[in-house]
């Protein structure tokens, strides 16, 4: 007997174009561990239909034969379906409020949740992650994103030739782009009026290492973050060249006391630790935010900051914030909300609170889009495809109307396992605290 696994098409927003799975590996997946699967038909996915007919998989409105439904992004209540396996980005680890009536909604109906961001190896690694190509999209529109804020102000930059990701045809068309305008400020310069054009980069993983990449086919040179106001002030720089700062955690917080930084200690217990990024803020031309954030760590960019650093009558050096991590009053409290590939920025007034989008105004060009991976959608879904298809064959043979216990799952799967038939798993526990006030 065929075992069967779903792919339901993504409803969240029309820019959303990737895939879980892309033809090419259900073609294998077909072949080789005897499946059906069921794909529902879209009109935007970056692999269109007849890819997914041609690799043997049903292309049809119904998915019902499937017991597990992979998607990406969060899937609509009225589309949830009693006793389904789901698996998929739900954004509920933290207690996130705007997905716990999906979460409720999915313990209600029996089903059982499966979380990408949850599959992690022996070490608490994550196997399976877009980070770098958020990375990649959202550095790209951070400096498109200046080079727009710049001619607003009458500034022209080579910035200005610069596409948001999502208007390439492919990453290697984007990345051409990207050298064109390094050789451009290598042979001509930047004007002088912005030198030294510095980009900060809050954290190392692997949202930073994505955006570092597309910014080091610019002539990039790092500098520490201790050598930052001396090459601003000092005129230690060439207009022919670009900086990056690149902020550890060492960096960025001192502790609140006579010991020294330890980043364990630091990670089980941040408040004994107080930011200190306000002295390097003032010097950076533009922040990517790529760092990892939970309520208990401090706040890194505050509204006092940004309201002292807009009072004066010049404009500052920092004018566009990339928040990739994009976690809504987090670790950046201008990032007020989230934006998407249509309306990409706005900028944050600080004395008000207010935004506007668009390009100009009071405040820093905020770009906060909350899912930058669609904006490169042929690349992630590759990518994202040849890592998850590992697991799918377990997934299609599992038995689910087994005990959470005795369920045989690879333990990287079964560490992802967040609700199983309509209860939270033992890891997730603490997800009730966030359930509770939701009504019946």
């Amino acid at each position: 007997m065929k075992n069967n696994i779903g792919i339901r098409r993504e409803d969240i927003s029309r820019y959303e174009r990737r895939v879980p799975l892309i033809p090419a590996h259900i073609k294998d997946l077909i072949r080789q561990h005897d499946l059906n699967i069921y794909v529902q038909p879209s009109a935007i996915r970056v692999f269109p239909d007849s890819e997914y007919l041609a690799a043997g998989a049903f292309v049809q409105e119904d998915i019902c034969p499937s017991q597990v439904v992979l998607a990406i992004k969060e899937i609509p209540l009225s589309k949830l379906e009693p006793g389904k396996a789901y698996v998929f980005f739900s954004h509920t680890i933290k207690g996130q409020a705007h997905n716990m009536p999906m979460l409720k909604k999915i313990l209600d109906l029996g089903a059982t949740l499966i979380d990408y961001e949850k599959m992690t190896d022996e070490q608490g690694r994550r196997v399976l992650f877009f980070g770098n190509y958020a990375g990649q999209a959202g550095l790209v529109d951070s400096l498109w994103a200046y080079g727009q804020r710049l001619k607003t102000l009458g500034v022209r930059t080579p910035f200005l030739k610069l596409r948001q990701a999502i208007n390439y045809i492919n990453l290697t068309e984007l990345k051409e782009d990207v050298r064109n305008i390094g050789k451009e400020i290598e042979a001509k310069g930047l004007p002088a009026e912005i030198g030294p054009f510095i980009t900060g980069f809050f954290g190392y993983g692997h949202v930073s290492e994505g955006a570092q990449e597309i910014y080091d086919l610019l002539p990039a040179v790092e500098i520490s973050p201790s050598e930052l106001a001396e090459t601003v002030e000092k005129g230690y720089f060439s207009l022919h060249r670009v900086y990056k700062v690149v902020f550890k955690e060492e960096d960025m917080v001192r502790p609140a006391g006579n010991f020294s930084f330890d980043l364990n200690d630091y990670y089980h217990q941040p408040e004994k630790y107080y930011p200190v990024t306000d002295n390097y803020l003032p010097y950076l031309s533009v922040l990517i935010n790529a760092i990892f954030w939970t309520p208990r760590y401090p706040k890194f960019v505050t509204r006092k900051f940004l309201e002292n650093l807009y009072s004066g009558q010049v404009q500052p050096r920092l004018q566009v914030i990339g928040d990739i991590t994009c976690d809504i009053n987090g670790s950046l409290e201008c990032t007020v909300r989230a934006t998407d590939s249509e309306q990409p920025v706005y900028v944050f007034d600080p004395v008000s609170g207010q935004t506007i989008d668009g390009f100009e105004g009071r405040g820093p060009v905020v770009m906060a889009v909350y899912n930058l991976p669609a904006e490169l959608p042929l690349e992630s879904s590759t990518y994202f495809s040849q890592q998850l298809k590992t697991y799918i064959p377990g997934l299609a043979r599992a038995d689910f109307n087994q005990t959470f216990e005795q369920i045989e799952l690879d333990p990287v799967v079964k560490r992802a396992v967040i609700a199983y038939r309509g209860e939270l798993t033992p890891g997730y526990q603490y997800l009730n605290e966030y359930l509770k006030d939701l009504k019946s």
